[in-house]
């Protein structure tokens, strides 16, 4: 009689660069008793393909999906409504023996607000900064949520627009240089660009013109806190930040492959915070 394997889940991508994916797996394996396992393998896109439809025969339950395969796994798995819309997938999972895909960096961006600023859906309008494959998701969670104004500045206009005229009337395309227009009416501010992380040009925007209630969010987690972070705390403004994100987006993969939802602790948090500022 063949003993039945342990479940292990993997991170696709490359290149295979470090990732934070399998610390929160392994502490989640660890702290709740269960066995499995969750390995980075490394793809190269020629690869993709044959990787991906050999998942389950490799011995993985699912995997999540890193750059630059997130487009790419849509054409060979059933994606949802969510990898549909935000047009990439993070997360694969089989269920009735179909691969399925959906990208929960929606829910871990909505699930991390809800949790750093309880409330924040009060507001009517939000400022998005960037419209990259981030902002896609954002953009379809804040909607999905109910925020009724979405404005969306990108340096190049003509992505901004394109975006808008995807997700309908109530996302707005914004020059950059209206971001000081807008703050004013801004419930919420989002930066899902690169600027402000570690090693790029920082995020110049006038926090001063917010309105005393807004929240202040950004994707970027390297460093922990951002500059803009920094200045909207220094404020007194509610902040989320992007390891919030991480470890938040991580919850339903985790569920989906091993049966049990984990919490996102105070605890976990501080293991990862320890690992980025080793690195």
């Amino acid at each position: 009689m063949t003993a039945p394997r342990t479940p292990a889940a993997c991170l696709i991508g490359w290149p295979a660069a470090h990732s934070r994916s399998p610390l929160i797996h392994h502490y989640w394996l660890r702290t709740l008793g269960i066995e499995g396992g969750y390995v980075v393998e490394a793809v190269p896109p020629d690869d993709l393909r044959d990787f991906v439809l050999r998942l389950s025969l490799r011995g993985f339950v699912g995997a999540n999906v890193t750059i630059p395969h997130k487009e790419g796994v849509l054409a060979l798995s059933t994606p949802d409504a969510r990898a549909k819309a935000v047009g990439a997938a993070n997360t694969l999972w089989f269920e009735a023996g179909e691969l399925r895909a959906t990208n929960t960096d929606v829910e871990g961006f909505i699930g991390n607000l809800d949790a750093s600023a309880p409330g924040w859906d009060r507001a009517e309008e939000a400022l998005v900064l960037g419209a990259g494959g981030s902002s896609r998701a954002i953009v379809f969670g804040l909607l999905e949520r109910g925020i009724k104004r979405i404005h969306l500045a990108n340096r190049t206009i003509a992505r901004a627009e394109t975006l808008a005229k995807e997700f309908g009337p109530n996302v707005h395309p914004v020059t950059w240089d209206a971001i000081g227009d807008v703050l004013p009416r801004a419930r919420l501010l989002v930066n899902t660009t690169s600027l402000g992380m570690h090693g790029q040009p920082s995020l110049d925007v006038e926090l001063a013109r917010l309105p005393q209630a807004a929240v202040v969010a950004d994707l970027v987690y390297v460093p922990l806190v951002t500059p803009l972070l920094a200045a909207a705390q220094a404020r007194g403004l509610k902040t989320a930040d992007g390891l919030g994100m991480l470890l938040h987006q991580a919850v339903r993969g985790f569920e989906l492959w091993f049966g049990q939802r984990p919490q996102v602790t105070a605890e976990l948090r501080a293991v990862v915070e320890a690992d980025l500022t080793k690195t």
